[in-house]
Order: structure tokens, then C-alpha cells, then sequence
């Protein structure tokens, strides 16, 4: 199976939106085989939030492999990002969270998805843990606060799923937009925990503890990606793609916590 995927400049959560504009396509006119005036190429990657830290490490690597190409780097909620691919933003890759969300992309897919990890969740704490949450059914106590992923984003839906099955009647004090909006407010101390992927607490280091939540691993998250219809640069998108799935790729992706594609 083939890996791929490297960051590069990263774009803020919705600033996308920007590129809908001028509706050009990222990279050069000639298809994708030669480079942009002044000899500069770039393609832009659309990428689900939770794929922050692993697809910037793969970006760096991509440019280093290829002179004169640049990788920009959009993160947002998967269903933000399907959306916009399908409306034609001008990118080159797209790669979600979820098969779901993919598929409601399919039009501006170039090529079938293909697979390229697996993550879980779990509930982060503030390093300092100011509730003394122990386990898992201490949300249910209604003395604790707790945030998730609103349920359009497939971090959303998997806490939904996971509050379904273990019975929490409390409910979420807030719905964010993204995985890393949940994990910044209890880093933040503005909540006493968070419904996180995996990888999410892996990256944020001393700044959470974590406890499991029940089910979880029943509850696995798997990430396609694709390049789009609407590259200027289809050959360079293909090959983000082949990286994501390389060897190398999958072990960026294993060193952050991610799970192989299933």
C-alpha cells in the first residue's frame, strides 16, 4: 500500500476560504508537469486537523525531495474541508478523518482513496488534573465539565458514539469545531477534560494526562486520502500521496501514534 503525506506552511482553520476566490489552480497551467513562473511550483493539502503535526513533518520532507516545490497545508474539520474540495477550492490533496467524509468528496476526487492510518480516542486531562478525575465515569458525577468535537467533524461522531455506548448522561459543557480546538481548551484549563484522538495527547506531551475511555478501541477512526480533480500539479499531488504511503510515511505517522491503515 502505498504512504505518503508532508506539511509544509500550515494555514489556519477556515482560512481556506481565502483561496475560494480567485479560483485558480495551485501550481502550474501545464497539468502538473512543469513549474509555476519563476520556477516555484506549490501544491496545497487540505488535511483533517488531527493530522497537524504528522502531515507539517511530511511536508518539510517532500519539499526537501523536491526542489522548487512548496506544500501549504490547510487544517480544518474534515466535513469543512470536503465541503470546500467539492466546491473547488483550488488544492492538489485531500485527507480526512473519516471514510465518510471522503465519500461525500467523491466528485473531486482524482483517484480512489486509499487508507493510511488509524487512531482512537481518549479523554485528556490538564496536566494539573484540577477536577481529580480518576476514570471515565467520573463525567458522570455532573461536578466535572467536559468538551468534544461538534458531531458534523468524525472526532464528533466518534465521541458520540462513545458516549452512546458507555451510557454518559452528563452532557458536553461545549461542541468545538476540531480535535485540536478540544485539546487547546483543556490545555488551556478551560475544561476538565476532553473527548481527544490518541495522537492528539501523544503531540501535546506533559501538558495532558489521559485516561481511557471504554469501547474505545472498538471505536477505530480511519484516515483516507486522495488527490483532487481540480490539481494543477496532478503528477506532484500523486506523489504526496505515494508518500503518505511509503514506508517512511507510515512511520512518521506510527512515531506520532497513528495506527496502520486497517
Amino acid at each position: 500500500m502505498k504512504q505518503m503525506w508532508q506539511p509544509a506552511r500550515a494555514l489556519a482553520p477556515g482560512a481556506l476560504l481565502a483561496l475560494l476566490l480567485p479560483l485558480a489552480a495551485c501550481g502550474s497551467d501545464d497539468g502538473g508537469d512543469g513549474g509555476s513562473a519563476g520556477g516555484d511550483t506549490t501544491i496545497t493539502v487540505l488535511a483533517a486537523a488531527s493530522l497537524t503535526d504528522t502531515f507539517t513533518a511530511l511536508a518539510e520532507d517532500f519539499e526537501a525531495e523536491h526542489e522548487g516545490v512548496s506544500v501549504k497545508l490547510a487544517f480544518d474539520s474534515s466535513a469543512t474541508l470536503a465541503e470546500q474540495a467539492v466546491g473547488g477550492a483550488p488544492a492538489d490533496v485531500l485527507a480526512t478523518a473519516d471514510t465518510a467524509t471522503m465519500d461525500d468528496a467523491s466528485e473531486a476526487l482524482a483517484a480512489d482513496p486509499q487508507l493510511f492510518a488509524t487512531n482512537t480516542m481518549v479523554l485528556a486531562l490538564p496536566a494539573d488534573n484540577p477536577a481529580g478525575i480518576t476514570s471515565y465515569d467520573d463525567l458522570g458525577s455532573g461536578e466535572v465539565t467536559y468538551i468534544v468535537c461538534v458531531d458534523t467533524a468524525p472526532c464528533g461522531k466518534v465521541a458520540a458514539a462513545l458516549i452512546e455506548s458507555t451510557g454518559l448522561t452528563a452532557e458536553p459543557s461545549s461542541l468545538e469545531v476540531d480535535v485540536k480546538a478540544v485539546l487547546s481548551k483543556v490545555i488551556t484549563d478551560e475544561a476538565d477534560a476532553g473527548f481527544v484522538y490518541a495522537t492528539d495527547a501523544v503531540a501535546a506531551g506533559d501538558a495532558v494526562t489521559t485516561v481511557e475511555i471504554p469501547g474505545a478501541a472498538e471505536q477505530v477512526t480511519s484516515y483516507p486520502i486522495a488527490p483532487l480533480v481540480q490539481s494543477g500539479e496532478s503528477g506532484l499531488a500523486q506523489e504526496f500521496v505515494d508518500l503518505v504511503l511509503s514506508e517512511a510515511g507510515q512511520q512518521t505517522l506510527a512515531n506520532a501514534g497513528f495506527g496502520p491503515p486497517s
